[in-house]
């Protein structure tokens, strides 16, 4: 189990008695709010909000933000730490600080920033510190959004939360240039989102998940989730991949997971349950847990393309068509350096493959190198249909390519692959897990009409 206190003493929290400058003196100095005062900025003092003092200053917190929604205009806060609690923002809020310097820190007893059916709510430049306190039952995270018309979230950090370190419901708008760091729950969890965009964040020391997109029942979500950094994600809650993913979608549609950069996740790098008409795409995985990349359950389209994958139980799995997962491409990705022990004891066929594939898909230009088990793996039982892998390069495994030849499955069509250094057999059928013909590649005879096996070159 992760240890946030020590995650939190990490991050320094003396730097929260610093020195402390007016807003006047920080409306007057160069830099990105030298003008904020002329545009009609709130002065905090005029409220009775002092940077630095150790007082519950919720209150008049609530009131400042109150009054700017009311005349439309933006908040500063100067450098300094403000105490609060129970603060639910009102229908427009835009509120800035000093990057690295001012400080929100979480009184406990509640919840911190709460945001409901509104407008417009802005915030950046801010430190959000939940200082691991218990969070209420009415919330999931250090800021609560519900049904958003449009939410920023820039150039923040949101540290140390007893949950989530921001939880959205029904929200649309963009998570960028942030810090999320030490939350026991997940970094974002976004549920029913429209189109979020979630870019350029880097998230680290996370209980149970980096990024989630979900949704209550699956439709079309468009999230994009791109250029984050994403670092030891736990389970802390137990499970065989529930938790413990750098990032989850779960029932969204239409979500593009792009150039991320992701490392030592309890389970997936990236895992995509039920997600229709996914792109997994150009992303650098490295010790993964478990799967290092997932497309399970009930998919219609997966694109997984141009990947990393260094270190994991295994490579790439697109499974699951007994549940109605099907339709995927798989090329271009590099998977190697693959274990045959997980989080968990095995199911068959094993841990060790490093491309699992099941229906209606396309395995082509994969380089594969180090599978203890199987470079590839095609069907499971009686679930496979219509599958091609060609272009292959497998190197080191233990069988090249396994494809199952169980009475009643498709076709499967295996070509122009090169393998080699398989110990087991370059091309071999299997009943489950039973390997039941000898080596395909080299000209072994079957009489399974749904295969096709050709030009496929083995050496030792």
């Amino acid at each position: 189990m992760m240890n946030r206190r020590k995650i939190l003493t990490g991050f320094g929290l003396a730097a929260a008695g610093g020195a402390v400058t007016s807003p006047a003196q920080a409306a007057s100095s160069d830099g990105p709010f030298a003008n904020a005062r002329i545009r009609g900025a709130i002065n905090a003092e005029e409220f009775g909000i002092h940077p630095g003092t150790l007082d519950d200053q919720s209150k008049a917190f609530a009131r400042m933000l109150q009054s700017a929604s009311d005349r439309d205009a933006p908040v500063f806060l100067a450098p300094g730490m403000y105490v609060i609690s129970n603060i639910t923002l009102p229908r427009n809020v835009r509120l800035t600080g000093v990057p690295g310097a001012t400080r929100l820190v979480y009184g406990g007893d509640g919840h911190l920033l709460l945001a409901e059916m509104s407008e417009h709510v802005e915030l950046t430049s801010l430190v959000i510190d939940g200082a691991n306190r218990w969070l209420g039952d009415g919330v999931q995270g250090l800021f609560h959004g519900r049904d958003l018309r449009h939410l920023v979230i820039d150039n923040c950090e949101i540290l140390g939360s007893g949950k989530n370190a921001v939880a959205l419901e029904a929200c649309s708008g963009r998570i960028e240039r942030s810090v999320l760091s030490g939350a026991a729950d997940a970094a974002i969890y976004c549920v029913g989102a429209n189109q979020m965009e979630i870019r350029g964040n880097r998230i680290s020391d996370c209980g149970n998940g980096g990024i989630l997109v979900h949704r209550w029942q699956a439709a079309r979500d468009g999230t994009i989730v791109t250029g984050n950094r994403i670092e030891r994600i736990g389970a802390r809650n137990g499970g065989t991949g529930q938790f413990g993913n750098g990032i989850n979608v779960f029932r969204a549609g239409d979500v593009i997971v792009s150039n991320n950069n992701i490392s030592s996740c309890a389970f997936s790098a990236i895992r995509s349950n039920g997600g229709n008409n996914i792109q997994i795409v150009g992303n650098n995985c490295s010790d993964a847990g478990e799967t290092a990349i997932y497309s399970e359950f009930i998919f219609e389209g997966a694109v997984i393309g141009n990947n990393i994958i260094d270190g994991a139980a295994n490579g790439i799995s697109l499974v699951n068509f007994d549940k109605g997962g099907r339709m995927a491409v798989c090329s271009g990705n590099l998977v190697r350096n693959l274990r045959s022990k997980g989080p968990y004891p095995a199911d068959a066929p094993g841990f060790g493959v490093g491309i699992s594939v099941e229906a209606d898909s396309s395995v082509t230009g994969n380089v594969i190198e180090g599978a203890p088990l199987y470079g590839i793996n095609i069907g499971w039982g009686r679930f496979m249909r219509n599958v091609v892998a060609t272009g292959n390069v497998i190197r080191d495994t233990g069988v090249g390519i396994a494809v199952s030849v169980v009475k009643g499955t498709g076709s499967a069509v295996i070509s122009d692959n090169v393998i080699a250094g398989a110990k087991r057999g370059g091309i071999v059928g299997h009943e489950w897990v039973k390997p039941v013909t000898g080596d395909l590649a080299n000209g072994a005879k079957h009489r399974h009409r749904h295969l096709t096996v050709e030009r496929n070159q083995v050496v030792s």
